[in-house]
């Protein structure tokens, strides 16, 4: 076993910090753990050897460090709540009052993709015929290029279809003579990825509709999320929604959001 000394600790927890808000404070031994194969398949003999790749930045490394360090595990419908919150809630809105037929969203933190191809067959399933008279693209950002790279390309197994309708799997997926699913391109389409850090200054030509970001701030500390959200909040149109992990909440006096119910806020 390869072990952290104290000085290689407090570099990698402050370098995850302050460049993507990742705190990794309290979590010594999982670096040790989950970074160990990587050490060993390179024939490292300290994690200064690692680190030293590490600062020069370079895309790959970074996304397979965070890879590790954080949790991937997504699959489609996950916390369902939320799409049926979509569905039932802001597209009825849009459906009466949006007359520029513009619908902006944003998955933040989208890991394999799951997520935003869920709101995609969300959209694509609640206006119907008249789908193709809407704007529903949406953009779904990742710090890590490995995943994006696995988001555009992927085959489902059963397991990640688990929550899927049958009819849902009929019409948006292709079963393969391997038995995984391929997701069509009506879907794919909807989705464009984009390589991003949350940390850095949000940029785009016009403000979102809904933002999701579930399962994300868990690795930021509590000056960090607050950050997070503000910037959020200033993305969204008046009247826009924030969708975020069941598992988090935000700190109400330190955000304009209005709670509208659990992991649900509004602009």
């Amino acid at each position: 076993m390869i072990h952290l000394t104290d000085e290689e600790f407090q570099f990698i927890v402050s370098f995850m910090k302050s460049n993507y808000g990742i705190n990794l404070i309290n979590k010594k031994l999982l670096i040790e753990s989950r970074m160990y194969n990587t050490l060993v398949e390179r024939s490292f003999t300290s994690f200064s050897q690692y680190f030293d790749i590490i600062k020069s930045k370079n895309p790959d490394e970074i996304g397979l460090l965070i890879n590790k360090l954080t949790t991937n595990h997504t699959y489609f419908m996950r916390e369902n709540q939320h799409f049926d919150f979509l569905k039932n809630v802001v597209l009825p809105k849009h459906l009466s009052n949006n007359k520029t037929h513009d619908i902006r969203t944003w998955s933040a933190g989208c890991s394999s993709g799951e997520e935003a191809f869920t709101i995609a067959m969300t959209m694509r399933d609640f206006f119907g015929l008249e789908h193709s008279q809407w704007d529903t693209t949406i953009l779904a950002t990742d710090i890590s290029t490995k995943v994006l790279n696995v988001a555009q390309s992927k085959a489902y197994d059963e397991d990640s279809l688990k929550d899927i309708s049958d009819s849902w799997k009929k019409r948006f997926f292709h079963r393969r003579t391997d038995g995984l699913y391929d997701l069509s391109d009506e879907i794919r389409k909807q989705v464009v990825f984009r390589i991003f850090n949350l940390m850095e200054p949000f940029q785009y030509k016009k403000p979102f509709d809904i933002i999701f970001c579930r399962n994300v701030m868990i690795y930021f500390d509590q000056q960090t999320k607050t950050q997070l959200v503000n910037k959020f909040y200033d993305a969204l149109n008046p009247g826009g929604y924030l969708l975020i992990g069941h598992s988090e909440s935000i700190q109400r006096e330190s955000s304009k959001f209005k709670y509208i119910q659990p992991s649900v806020y509004q602009k």
